[in-house]
């Protein structure tokens, strides 16, 4: 099927509002999809990536509407964007190169998100490039719409789970019914209860933002209308989840635990999410505002459309320089084939080494380069130590991924009662660090980890991802290191605390001296 945009041209409008404009079009519709296509062929392998994430998970399974929606908007905006006569624009090659640069960061430091947001945005940066500020505004809405297609959300899961406990917690207490907690486990006197990243709402919160950005689009014109709407599309569904869970549990509790704990615990759940949203729209349309008139749509229209050559030559400076980031990578990823020698860290001050490990406990990192797990103990304190090393760091192989887990893999018999941040004063300075209760069949474990990127250690994974990428742009190597310590705990965290507090400052020494031995660095 071949791309006729003459017929394209004469079904968006009988007339133009310029005589250049139907020339311009002629040859600037085939140039952009042209150079659309060729952006999405030099970056497939992240365009797949997205794809395959759409395909594995229920949450992003909407990713596959996105561009037919997308598609549709524009339809309803073609005799918009066909009244003006496209113009390459600077901005737009300038937007372009900030794409590339991101895409380039996110591919070094191996930031998912981030290379998957950069593709999304060089498509509405390549149609500006070549068609112009007033066209791209003219569909600006459709285009922004495409970095919906991109799988986000996760970074929100824990703060979700955490608050959906606390409101059914605080709403069963309210309802008369003794709760006793520990994380996000909670026990009634009928049952016991979880809440888990299924239990999130990110599900909920995804569908409904989603479809509120597109119902926003098409029922009003007012700004604060559309935000405002976008500002419910995100709030109800947390409340409505909140609310779910509590009922889901109340129905559980009023049943003797024979309803809701199966599978249709997730159908009342998405009855309950469909009544809501409908809900929702239906008090939005009370407040439709009728569509703007014709002449209002038609304000805008160019004065001398560009020349053939330009724009030809406009495309192929586009592809040229969407192609440049993923050329240049390489260069920044050379290898380090130096051999990696980790030591489990020497004993020190009064700790001994254990051969029998007090609990079963091991980390899981992905593709750790070297890694060692080693049980201390001093009198009745045990702890552990944990050092994952990292070196020429790649998907699936980094230190800070989704799929590192501080409590093992699938078949791990731990699992996470509740995890913050501390910080610890320790000789050397101040040491902000992770806290990870984890709870198995009669024990219980306290896990403080954190990472140690360029000789800085640090807990956030997002500036440890920024180190790494700055690293690697400097090109002096992605060396780095996963640090987790491990104690035992009866019914009080703070008495495993206090021995991983004593652990740090008599052995820290010595982790400084491995990993600084290995490559990474020792100071702090």
């Amino acid at each position: 099927m071949s791309l006729d945009s003459d017929r394209i041209l004469r079904i968006a409008d009988g007339r133009f509002a310029s005589p250049g404009a139907a020339d311009g079009w002629r040859l600037a519709l085939p140039l952009v999809a042209a150079a659309l296509l060729a952006v999405l062929a030099i970056h497939h392998d992240t365009a797949r990536s997205i794809v395959a994430t759409w395909s594995s998970s229920d949450t992003y399974a909407h990713g596959y509407l996105i561009l037919p929606i997308a598609l549709a908007l524009i339809w309803t905006k073609r005799r918009d964007a066909a009244a003006l006569a496209p113009r390459p624009d600077p901005r737009g090659f300038a937007l372009l190169a900030a794409c590339g640069f991101a895409w380039l960061t996110a591919e070094l430091a191996q930031v998912q998100v981030l290379k998957h947001y950069a593709l999304a945005a060089s498509i509405p940066a390549t149609v500006l490039a070549l068609a112009g500020r007033r066209v791209a505004w003219a569909i600006a809405f459709p285009l922004a719409f495409l970095l919906f297609a991109v799988p986000f959300g996760e970074a929100f899961l824990p703060w979700l789970v955490d608050w959906t406990a606390d409101f059914t917690v605080a709403a069963l207490r309210l309802s008369g019914i003794p709760v006793y907690r520990e994380g996000t486990y909670f026990a009634i006197p009928s049952g016991q209860w979880s809440v888990v990243e299924a239990c999130s709402g990110l599900r909920y919160l995804v569908a409904s933002f989603t479809m509120g950005a597109v119902y926003a689009y098409v029922t009003y014109r007012t700004w604060w209308k559309r935000a405002l709407f976008l500002v419910l599309s995100a709030a109800v569904p947390i409340v409505a989840n909140f609310v779910r869970a509590y009922l889901i549990v109340m129905i559980g509790h009023l049943s003797s635990m024979k309803l809701a704990v199966g599978v249709d615990h997730f159908i009342y759940g998405w009855l309950f999410f469909g009544v809501v949203i409908g809900l929702l729209f239906w008090l939005g349309s009370l407040w439709r505002e009728p569509r703007a008139p014709s002449s209002q749509r038609h304000a805008f229209v160019a004065a001398t459309p560009t020349q053939p050559m330009a724009m030809v030559g406009s495309a192929a400076g586009a592809v040229a320089l969407a192609a440049m980031w993923p050329l240049c990578a390489p260069y920044f990823g050379t290898a380090d084939e130096a051999p990696i020698g980790l030591a489990a860290p020497a004993v020190a001050s009064a700790w001994s080494l254990e051969p029998q490990p007090a609990t079963q406990w091991r980390p899981y990192y992905r593709g750790a380069a070297a890694s060692t797990l080693t049980f201390y103990r001093n009198g009745d304190r045990s702890a552990a130590v944990y050092l994952g090393y990292y070196r020429n760091q790649r998907q699936g192989a980094e230190l800070v991924g989704s799929q590192n887990l501080i409590a093992g893999g699938e078949d791990s018999p731990w699992t996470r009662i509740s995890e913050s941040l501390r910080s610890e004063e320790l000789p050397g300075g101040k040491l902000q660090l992770r806290q990870t209760r984890l709870g198995s069949a009669g024990d219980r474990l306290l896990v403080w980890d954190w990472y140690r990127v360029g000789g800085r250690d640090l807990s956030n994974p997002f500036v440890a991802k920024a180190l790494l990428a700055r690293d690697k742009l400097l090109r002096r190597g992605d060396d780095s290191a996963a640090i987790a310590l491990a104690a035992p705990y009866e019914a009080d965290p703070e008495a495993a605390a206090e021995t991983l507090r004593f652990f740090l400052r008599d052995m820290l020494p010595s982790i400084d001296k491995s990993l600084a031995m290995s490559g990474a660095g020792g100071a702090r």
